[in-house]
């Protein structure tokens, strides 16, 4: 069954804070680069979810996206839509996380794809994001149509504090 990805609004990030902590938590654990370090407490999971994206789903400023399959929260995205005055037609993508046990099965490429709608919905005309320089989920931006505008080298630490990472910059026009 493939997995459903649903909008998810103030009530149902909140009715949903235990699921969408433990992916994040678990993917930090798992390297993923999503501005975290490890051991990430889930508590600080719970606070990100409560304190920082709430809110500014609620306030119109970003869109979050969830994929579910067989009832397993399995990973989201988030679109940023409140830009600067003269960037009204773009956007950015923000915190692509799919769980370890669930990457490889399109649920990524299912939450870009609702995410990239969403955009083109709001009339947006250019969507950007950054993502580790090499990490298994730049050739996914590049599958749906994602290009590299840039590279910036040691740009953050690697989540376990051992090595610092490049970040690439890619856009996509829609």
């Amino acid at each position: 069954m493939e997995a459903q990805i649903i909008e998810l609004d103030g009530p149902a990030i909140e009715k949903r804070l235990g699921v969408l902590s433990q992916v994040l938590a678990d993917s930090v654990a798992d390297g993923a680069a999503i501005s975290f370090m490890a051991p990430m407490p889930y508590e600080d999971a719970v606070l990100f979810w409560s304190r920082g994206v709430q809110p500014e789903v609620v306030a119109g400023r970003r869109v979050l996206f969830g994929a579910e399959r067989n009832g397993d929260f399995l990973g989201t995205v988030q679109l940023l839509t409140a830009m600067p005055p003269n960037q009204p037609h773009r956007c950015e993508i923000a915190k692509m996380i799919v769980h370890p046990r669930a990457r490889r099965l399109g649920i990524g490429r299912a939450l870009m794809n609702r995410a990239l709608d969403r955009a083109r919905e709001l009339g947006k005309t250019l969507v950007t994001l950054d993502t580790r320089t090499g990490d298994v989920a730049e050739p996914l931006y590049a599958s749906v149509g994602f290009e590299v505008a840039g590279l910036i080298p040691d740009f953050a630490w690697d989540p376990d504090g051992k090595a610092r990472h490049a970040t690439t910059y890619m856009f996509r026009r829609i």
